[in-house]
């Protein structure tokens, strides 16, 4: 198996990565950081993103697994007090995985040209000098008028990150859809949206259209941890992706854990035994 280590840069990530250099070596993987079958990350989220976005055009043929040493690790199974663990279960792999839908942004300019790109967490665009102006479809039909800082459309996966602090759905990532919310969205008498998350099918696609006669200078568009600025921009199309995203399966961390063990914590603390009458 040929297996890429991306990690942050910390001490603890270089030793990490140097003792999976060694169990690659005695299990006889092969390390290649240009077309792995699997990329290990070792750090926090924000290294698995890089990872990657290292190889999205890869996805068909490499799996993804990350090891926490950052401050969340959401998308990480492993900590590195489980680096003994790890490392046996990485020398044992059979190739399992699991999968999960990703973002596909197209962006079409004023000259013609149509360039594609994808996320895994969220896109978001937004103007962060005055506020942004744009009409938005759902497939062919207008579906209202936004005005205000921004829009953020999220992965399930990704719906735990900007899209959930923007007071959006948790979505689990078994459900192939994606989520649109709102960045202080204006509504009055003269500019009314939903104001609300939405939530669209895997066959439907949502598309932003900036209204000309409203400025447009100074709007970002970002693609999970990227950044591009936006000029002469016709239309923005966002849909759920061919392609999906392969994480290796050692273990299996059920999505609601994931959650709980983020955003709760309740587990950390004793529970107390159910009585009779309550189970």
């Amino acid at each position: 198996m040929r297996v890429a280590v991306r990690y942050s840069d910390t001490e603890s990530s270089k030793k990490i990565r140097d003792m999976i250099y060694a169990s690659c070596a005695s299990s006889g993987f092969e390390l290649d950081d240009v077309n792995p079958e699997l990329a290990i990350s070792v750090g926090g989220d924000g290294t698995l993103l890089k990872t990657f976005h290292t190889y999205a055009d890869q996805l068909d043929s490499v799996r993804f697994v990350g090891l926490h040493t950052g401050h969340l690790g959401f998308y990480t199974d492993w900590l590195e007090s489980e680096l003994p663990e790890f490392l046996a279960a990485l020398s044992n792999d059979s190739g399992e995985s699991v999968s999960y839908p990703l973002l596909e942004v197209e962006i079409e300019y004023s000259d013609g040209q149509v360039v594609q790109h994808i996320a895994l967490n969220e896109s978001a665009i937004r103007r962060y000098e005055g506020t942004m102006t744009c009409e938005i479809f759902i497939k062919e039909e207008k579906f209202e008028f936004f005005k205000g800082d921004g829009l953020c459309i999220s992965t399930p996966t990704g719906s735990t990150g900007l899209n959930k602090s923007l007071g959006g759905a948790v979505v689990h990532p078994r459900l192939d859809t994606i989520q649109m919310t709102e960045i202080a969205s204006i509504n009055n008498r003269v500019y009314r949206s939903l104001a609300s998350p939405l939530l669209i099918a895997k066959d439907e696609w949502i598309v932003l259209k900036p209204v000309k006669a409203h400025a447009m200078t100074g709007v970002f568009l970002s693609l999970d941890h990227l950044n591009m600025p936006l000029n002469d921009v016709e239309k923005i199309t966002y849909r759920v992706a061919k392609e999906r995203v392969h994480f290796a399966r050692y273990r299996h961390m059920h999505f609601w854990d994931r959650v709980e063990n983020s955003f709760i914590g309740i587990n950390d603390y004793p529970k107390r035994k159910l009585t009779k009458e309550e189970k």
